[in-house]
């Protein structure tokens, strides 16, 4: 028997499979990871792709010439936009599609700061895009890891803010509700302090 499940990819004991709910959305999230976030015990990632149908994973570095990116960007009747924040980029609101647009499309960049930069940096195709940023008030809960700033997210959280934002007629709390318990099954494995210690302010 494998120690890790072979639906989420996380240890056995650490399965998140049980808290996974299903739930439809509009909007297509694409994630780009970075290779070094693949097989990380806590990536988020992993749980937007199991519960969205509407949600994809593709690894890599450069994503210039990848096929599978570049076909989603040629669909003509799609709003393509990526979330990385500069001094072009607009809320997340103002990526929505007019009528001679049948869908949005958003491109999430999963590593940490300075991987995703090098993947903005290496993607020219990306930065054709337009680029979106979350609302500057919005506060991480991603309480077991350290953060280089306050309004630093997690993956499954910018895309609940987004998918929240675009389609605010529909619940998308089961995500953080996932998310939360991940985080609680983890604390409760740290030796008794290190959570108080390490992570509380």
């Amino acid at each position: 028997m494998s120690r890790y499940c072979l639906t989420c990819g996380k240890a056995q004991k650490a399965c998140i499979c049980q808290w996974i709910q299903v739930l439809a959305s509009d909007a297509e999230l694409i994630i780009l990871q970075h290779p070094s976030e693949q097989h990380k015990p806590l990536g988020t990632a992993r749980i937007l792709q199991l519960s969205l149908p509407n949600c994809q994973i593709i690894v890599g570095e450069n994503f210039s010439n990848n096929e599978r990116v570049n076909q989603l960007l040629l669909e003509s009747d799609t709003l393509n936009c990526v979330l990385f924040p500069n001094e072009q980029s607009q809320l997340v609101s103002h990526c929505l599609t007019t009528p001679s647009q049948q869908k949005t499309c958003i491109f999430l960049i999963d590593g940490t700061w300075r991987k995703a930069y090098k993947i903005w940096q290496l993607s020219t195709n990306l930065q054709t895009l337009p680029s979106i940023h979350l609302p500057e008030e919005l506060r991480g809960q991603y309480l077991i890891r350290k953060a280089p700033t306050q309004n630093s997210v997690s993956t499954v959280e910018a895309g609940y803010c987004i998918l929240s934002m675009l389609e605010p007629d529909k619940d998308f709390t089961p995500l953080l509700n996932t998310f939360q318990r991940m985080i609680e099954y983890q604390i409760k494995q740290m030796p008794e302090g290190v959570f108080e210690k390490n992570y509380r302010s």
